[in-house]
């Protein structure tokens, strides 16, 4: 049987392989996971009888159904939930360890389109779990052996009605510039943030202007948010603006867009974070933390300011733990998941976008000006389909690898990895020019798929 989690929590098509008993089985296989340990035993000691859940959705209509099966699976397996409604996925990680509960839930598929939508958790403290909570997880789905409150010992479900709030004072206690006077489009992708970043950036002093605000519950990420970067620029260029900032559906994921139109991915804003961080002091052990992913320009224009760039795997969570383990100011991804340890425990879209436009506001500098401490190399990523993902280690396979770096040396690379879920190899490759990427990703994916075809099998 497949794992029933991936990379960022349980995925489907709504009411199709994510069901309300599906989401009900997981709420409760939760509560018997997640509410044990020292954090349970601080909790009894404080007086507080039942472990205590925050429970959030982005605004996907079948999120009222899903929430109301994991409110459900809590309170019977003895939770109380506090519900926060439609915010955004950071929003709940930062309220989890803001009232200090015991664990969180928040119902989102992030960039996905409408009909998908998934549930994630967070652990005491608003941090993503790690691969063996989640099969704890999953096997207590099966395990019925747990007793199960009845009567008064139920948990109870109430508004968690100043979450909002809370995490808005948050976001601008953090700031360390206001943003007087620059005009921001701000792309909410018809998601979770339309309703704080507005009132976030100006609150902050930013002039605001909007699209994809204006959520229905099925035009999330819907031609809009950072999957649909050209719909911002092009807002950008009609309303002469000086930055464009764009979420996905959950908002824990940030892109831009400078003044002339050009998109500014998560390893340009990486750059422009880090260095600013280590002008003003900030930049714990001159390192930033990125992905296998990120791009060879960022390594370079880190290595030439004297900055040390550690990698871990694809998905915030792996960026959190490298983070960790050396208590790293900042790390993230190309997508536009950043992570600031100072501030969060997860990637967090609007915390991002307020950073990137208050240090255009404290150096005086454009996006576009900032942005110029990199130079992106092009960058090439095929998916080649229907091949043995665990077959890397073919001597063939490993031969193009080879015979490709060689070709390159110091001016590109190559990188392929497994699918997590899919038998699918991803072949990346960087090169000078986007000619020679292309190329020599198609070479290679070449050779995976004559080498690993499982039909050759």
């Amino acid at each position: 049987m497949p794992r029933l989690f991936g990379t960022d929590g349980v995925r489907g098509l709504a009411n199709g392989e994510l069901t309300a008993a599906l989401a009900l089985g997981l709420a409760q296989a939760s509560a018997a996971v997640l509410t044990h340990g020292h954090h349970a035993d601080a909790r009894r000691a404080s007086g507080r009888p039942r472990p205590r859940a925050v429970l959030a959705r982005d605004p996907r209509v079948s999120g009222e159904f899903l929430g109301a099966a994991v409110a459900a699976g809590l309170a019977s397996a003895g939770v109380d939930v506090l519900d926060a409604g439609v915010i955004p996925t950071p929003a709940a990680a930062f309220l989890v360890a803001d009232i200090d509960a015991d664990f969180g839930v928040m119902i989102s598929a992030s960039h996905n389109p409408a009909p998908d939508n998934g549930i994630k958790f967070f652990a005491t403290g608003g941090r993503k779990l790690p691969d063996e909570v989640e099969d704890r997880i999953e096997a207590a789905m099966h395990d019925h052996s747990a007793p199960t409150p009845t009567g008064i010992d139920v948990g109870r479900i109430s508004r968690f009605a100043d979450a909002e709030d809370r995490y808005v004072v948050h976001l601008l206690g953090t700031l360390p510039h206001r943003l007087d006077g620059i005009h921001v489009v701000l792309d909410c992708a018809n998601g979770a943030a339309a309703g704080v970043s507005p009132e976030v950036f100006v609150n902050a002093g930013a002039r605001v202007t909007l699209i994809g605000a204006d959520p229905d519950g099925w035009n999330i990420n819907d031609g809009v948010g950072s999957t649909h970067i050209d719909n911002l620029a092009r807002a950008v260029l009609e309303h002469g603006a000086d930055v464009g900032i764009a979420h996905d559906g959950d908002a824990d994921r940030c892109l831009a867009v400078d003044a002339a139109g050009n998109a500014i991915d998560g390893d340009q804003i990486m750059a422009i974070l880090a260095l600013s961080l280590q002008e003003r002091g900030r930049l714990k052990d001159d390192t930033l933390v990125a992905t296998v992913m990120s791009n060879l320009g960022l390594k370079r224009a880190m290595a030439d300011a004297g900055i040390t760039v550690i990698e871990a795997g694809v998905g915030d969570r792996y960026v959190l733990e490298k983070m960790t383990e050396g208590d790293y100011s900042i790390g993230g991804e190309q997508s536009g998941h950043i992570i600031f340890n100072e501030f969060a425990t997860t990637g967090d879209g609007i915390l991002t976008g307020l950073h990137l436009v208050a240090e255009m506001a404290r150096t005086g500098k454009t996006l576009q000006e900032l942005a110029s401490c990199m130079t992106v190399f092009p960058q090439v990523l095929l998916n080649v389909r229907g091949v043995d993902r665990h077959g890397l280690a073919d001597q063939g396979v490993q031969d193009a690898i080879s015979a490709a770096s060689e070709a390159l040396g110091d001016s590109g690379r190559v990188l392929l990895r497994p699918s997590g879920t899919e038998p699918v190899v991803r072949v990346m490759v960087e090169a000078a020019s986007q000619d020679d990427a292309q190329r020599i990703a198609e070479e290679l994916a070449a050779v995976v798929q004559d080498r690993l075809a499982l039909d050759a099998a």
